[in-house]
Order: structure tokens, then sequence, then C-alpha cells
């Protein structure tokens, strides 16, 4: 009879999370969007992709938040949650070369934690960038540009709403729009 309170214990507090994850409000430019989970991971998973449009309404930047649940606490997660994210956007042609590009990408998402008052530890990932180039029939799509930015790692409170506040944020910075000044709320009215 124990272990079965504490199952639903457990299955309680991750519906928690993920009601308090719904009620997350990103930017309007954010369309956020409940998929199906990873199953075979851990006991428990939500997640949610979302597109960043700019005023023209074309896509500039597109992702997945993944949270797992395991309370085990799998010893490379150091906890008990663990998020799991993707975010790719196309960058102007000349950041290419750009020396630093990793590290600046790698610099948004911890950065917009850290702004988010996001918790967190075991933070892993990888920044890459894609360099297209046409040829033949493609010659005229010319040279394009993308950073995919790879990372996952392990609130370490209940508390997840900060961390996807911060990867939306995150994920804006990537697609090129303006940080909101401070002190200003976007408007709701978001796009899911």
């Amino acid at each position: 009879m124990g272990s079965k309170n504490a199952s639903n214990d457990i299955g309680s507090r991750f519906s928690r999370v993920v009601r308090e994850l719904e009620g997350v409000r990103l930017r309007p430019e954010v369309s956020l969007t409940e998929v199906p989970a990873p199953g075979r991971i851990a006991p428990y998973s939500v997640a949610m992709t979302a597109d960043v449009a700019t005023s023209d309404d074309d896509e500039s930047a597109t992702g997945r938040f993944v949270v797992l649940h395991d309370p085990s606490c799998p010893e490379p997660w150091d906890g008990a949650w663990r998020v799991v994210t993707f975010a790719r956007a196309e960058l102007e042609p000349e950041l290419a070369s750009d020396p630093l590009l990793g590290e600046v990408g790698w610099s948004w998402l911890t950065d917009a934690l850290h702004e988010a008052g996001a918790a967190f530890t075991a933070e892993a990932g990888t920044v890459t960038r894609v360099l297209s180039q046409g040829f033949g029939g493609l010659t005229e799509n010319g040279t394009s540009v993308e950073m995919e930015i790879r990372a996952s790692w392990t609130p370490t409170t209940d508390d997840l709403t900060t961390h996807l506040q911060a990867w939306g944020a995150m994920l804006c910075t990537i697609a090129g729009l303006p940080p909101l000044p401070e002190g200003v709320v976007a408007l709701p009215g978001q796009r899911r």
C-alpha cells in the first residue's frame, strides 16, 4: 500500500509541474504546442515544440523542450528532473566564419537560465553551425547558415516554469528578436 501512495504522490507531483508549464506565457511571437513525449527515457515525460515567427510571419526559429522525470535520480542527471532541448535558427551568412559563434550560442542559453532565476546543475550540450551552399539547380538559394543548440540540464527545484521561460527567451534571441526592455511584459495572446 505504501508504494501505491508513493507512486500516486510522484504522479500528482509530475501532473502539477505539467499544469504549471502549460500556464507559462512566452512572447506573442512564440507558438508553443504540446507534442508526444519520448516514452522510454524516463517514467514521466512531457514535450513541447515552439516556432518563433517574425513580424512578417516567417518562421525564424524552431525548437523542442522536453521535461523528463525519474524519481530514481539517474546518476548522470544528478537529480530527478532533466530538461532536454533543441533550438535551430537561420543566421546571417557572414556569421558562419565567426570563431566565437559556439561560445556565444551557449552563453545565450546559460545567460537566459540565470536571468530567469532557473536553478540548475549538470548542464551539457553542443552548438553547431551548418553552412549550406546551393549548386546547379539550387544556385539561386545561395548560402545559408543555421545554428543548432542542443542542451540538457537538471533543474534543482520542482519549479520548471523558469526553465521554459528561459528556453523561450533563448529561442527568441537566436531568432533575432530584440529583448523586451526591463519591466515590459509581453501582452497575452500567445499562439498555441
